[in-house]
């Protein structure tokens, strides 16, 4: 029987995601887990680069995590855990950080942005944090990565240095390939639909929350922006309507043409409900799922504490193998 690949993938807990990262990612999830040997990072270190509230992170690592409970994912079939428990995350990052160069950091299009959006917290972590990013892809021999294009770049710099320490030290880590799902969808703002969808939106209008209820999905889809027209099409001059339908026909399992033809004809007050509908079909149970789960903290807690052994079980394997190619001496002890 033929070994599955390894997939690795991470999100940070720095806020509740959207359903832009529903329909792009969590939703395929449970189906990647059944297909790879996945592996699934609560990213929570890289959330330190901006200033964080103590309390508030610690609040949304709990959440993410029965997020990805209540989206399918299985903690018994898949590896669930949070990044700062496995500590060879930092022990290879510093290994990595020797081989890699200032200038491929300071070219890194998110380092820019955020540079400019924190100006009051420029910190080296924000600068290293790809390094780290390809530290979490490396230690677990992964094959593929599931990534958006907003990741391309950090992709790229995980498979650069995977590829200089191979020819430094010989063969050790496997090369990640990106995996891009067929049926992600890229969601966009509901007020600004020439933007991503964000959970940073300063707006609450402009995105859903996987902690929106029906009532407040509806309300945000009845203001989302259309146009001075009445056609619902897809088409790149009617940025919102295209949206809407985007979002409608993923939502549906539907193509676009299809989503097109049920509303042939259709008021835009009518169309904007139904897509809100079909949000609110999608959400509200895995919301009530969620707040069940988080009731019981103490499981949240085992499900972590045992993702983060299976984890560790893998990622020492890799870093033991690190130290001994770079010419550290091994530990003699336990």
């Amino acid at each position: 029987m033929e070994e599955k690949k390894i997939l690795f993938s991470a999100i940070q807990p720095s806020g509740i995601l959207t359903i832009g990262n529903y329909l792009g990612a969590l939703r395929n999830f449970k189906k990647l887990q059944s297909d790879y040997q996945s592996i699934f990072s609560l990213a929570d270190l890289h959330t330190l680069t901006v200033k964080q509230e103590p309390a508030n992170l610690r609040k949304n690592t709990y959440e993410l995590t029965a997020l990805y409970l209540a989206c399918g994912i299985d903690p018994n079939e898949s590896i669930l855990f949070a990044q700062s428990h496995v500590s060879a995350h930092t022990e290879l990052a510093w290994i990595l950080n020797t081989i890699c160069y200032p200038g491929e950091l300071s070219r890194m299009t998110q380092f820019k942005d955020k540079s400019k959006k924190h100006e009051d917290n420029i910190n080296m972590g924000l600068m290293d944090y790809p390094v780290l990013m390809a530290a979490d892809i490396l230690l677990y021999q992964t094959e593929l990565v599931p990534i958006g294009a907003d990741q391309k770049q950090h992709l790229e710099l995980a498979r650069d240095l995977a590829i200089r320490f191979n020819n430094r030290y010989g063969e050790t880590f496997k090369v990640p390939e990106g995996y891009i799902g067929k049926n992600g969808a890229r969601v966009m703002s509901l007020t600004e639909p020439e933007k991503k969808m964000s959970k940073s939106d300063a707006n609450e209008n402009g995105f859903i929350s996987m902690n929106d209820d029906k009532d407040t999905i509806i309300r945000k889809f009845k203001r989302a922006v259309t146009d001075s027209d009445n056609k619902i099409v897809f088409d790149e001059s009617k940025p919102g309507i295209s949206n809407l339908l985007t979002i409608y026909s993923a939502c549906k399992d539907i193509t676009i043409e299809q989503a097109e033809k049920e509303f042939e004809g259709k008021m835009y007050g009518e169309f904007k409900l139904k897509v809100g509908e079909a949000v609110a079909d999608i959400v509200e149970p895995i919301r009530l799922e969620k707040e069940r789960l988080l009731a019981n903290k103490d499981y949240i807690d085992e499900v972590l504490k045992n993702g983060a052994e299976r984890a560790e079980r893998i990622a020492y394997k890799t870093v033991n193998k690190v130290y001994k190619k770079v010419g550290l001496v091994p530990r003699k002890w336990n």
